[in-house]
């Protein structure tokens, strides 16, 4: 692939993640647009959410999260995603039989079967009814008191993830540091259900306009469902979606973000660990070229660390100092120029902004 098209691949990436240019203020629309944002490292997940919208911090994001127009739980692949309420349904529908297929082998070395899911199910509702909302810790005493075996804290981990796939359970408002887990249906009200093609659709709809330009690998990936799925899912979304082949890879995306409009106000982000732009793609090699990391370490590699991204390109490392105010510290794997210095200056305050107002 020639330097220019990969270029013009990675703006429209850029712009339709909402990093070249944000679009929206609200947290839940952003998450929406996206589909879902990997969470497991909490912080940084607000952090992904926030450099995307205009004036956001860290206390408003947190706010959508404990009001519920954001939710937190494991679906499509077996991690933490942000979700919005509309979609946490046929999400998990869509998603949870092959999660709970990657989690059977582990259930099998733990000797647990279905009987085991299915009495710890039942003793969390009955601890979550009426409005209750509780912490992993007060869940564990809870089922410890209905006579299930959760000595193990990984195990405990294991009940919490099933009742999420299964529909069950959701995350509840935060209290203080501490994520709670509350009723599904309590805490979010009824929508009306998909069809399994018309959720396939909706997903692959979801993934291409928000992460496009992309190839099938790519959302199979993102999404955890077959390639044969993903391709169903393009084929009903032909009239709102386009494609283009370069070196014998077809990429698709929406029309109207061929030409992104507007300027960038960086052309360098500080992105998360786990963010949408780094994590949600099979093939990585157009925005990182493994030759520039000197960690020596796979695992602290795109995307599983916290990256400086220069014109769409992975070019080094960032992280948070140990003082307050959000100050970081930025290693350059390559010799940046000075208005590459002076975005990244940028992009570091409106980290500190961010993290200030949080506080």
């Amino acid at each position: 692939m020639t330097e220019a098209a990969a270029n013009a691949l990675l703006r429209m990436r850029l712009a339709n993640q909402h990093l070249s240019s944000a679009q929206l203020d609200d947290p839940a629309q952003l998450v929406a647009h996206l589909g879902a944002v990997q969470s497991q490292d909490y912080a940084a997940a607000k952090w992904a959410i926030g450099q995307r919208l205009r004036d956001a911090t860290d206390a408003s994001v947190e706010a959508a999260y404990a009001d519920g127009t954001i939710l937190r739980t494991h679906v499509l692949r077996p991690t933490w995603h942000f979700v919005v309420p509309q979609d946490i349904r046929w999400m998990l529908q869509l998603t949870g039989a092959r999660i709970k297929a990657a989690m059977r082998n582990y259930a099998r070395s733990m000797y647990l079967d279905e009987t085991y899911f299915v009495r710890a199910s039942s003793a969390i509702v009955r601890a979550l009814e009426g409005g209750r909302s509780l912490t992993r810790t007060e869940l564990g005493a809870a089922l410890r008191d209905a006579d299930v075996q959760v000595d193990d804290n990984f195990l405990l981990g294991q009940f919490l993830l099933r009742a999420e796939v299964d529909g069950i359970v959701i995350s509840g408002p935060p209290r203080g540091r501490q994520h709670t887990w509350a009723l599904l249906e309590e805490r979010v009200p009824s929508v009306p259900a998909l069809r399994r093609d018309e959720a396939v659709a909706e997903l692959a709809w979801r993934y291409f306009n928000s992460h496009g330009p992309a190839v099938v690998q790519d959302c199979s990936w993102w999404s955890a469902l077959p390639m044969a799925d993903i391709k169903r899912g393009l084929e009903d979304n032909r009239h709102r979606l386009v494609s283009e082949t370069i070196d014998d890879r077809t990429y698709w995306f929406a029309p109207e973000s061929r030409n992104p409009a507007g300027a960038e106000s960086t052309t360098v982000h500080l992105l998360p660990n786990f963010d949408e732009y780094t994590v949600a793609y099979r093939a990585r090699e157009l925005y990182f070229d493994p030759d520039l990391n000197r960690t020596g370490n796979p695992r602290y590699d795109v995307p599983f660390g916290d990256a400086i991204v220069a014109c769409g390109r992975v070019v080094g490392r960032w992280k948070r100092t140990p003082r307050h105010g959000g100050a970081v510290e930025s290693t350059w794997w390559i010799e940046p120029t000075p208005a590459m210095q002076r975005d990244l200056d940028y992009a570091a305050s409106r980290y500190a902004a961010f993290v200030r107002n949080g506080a």
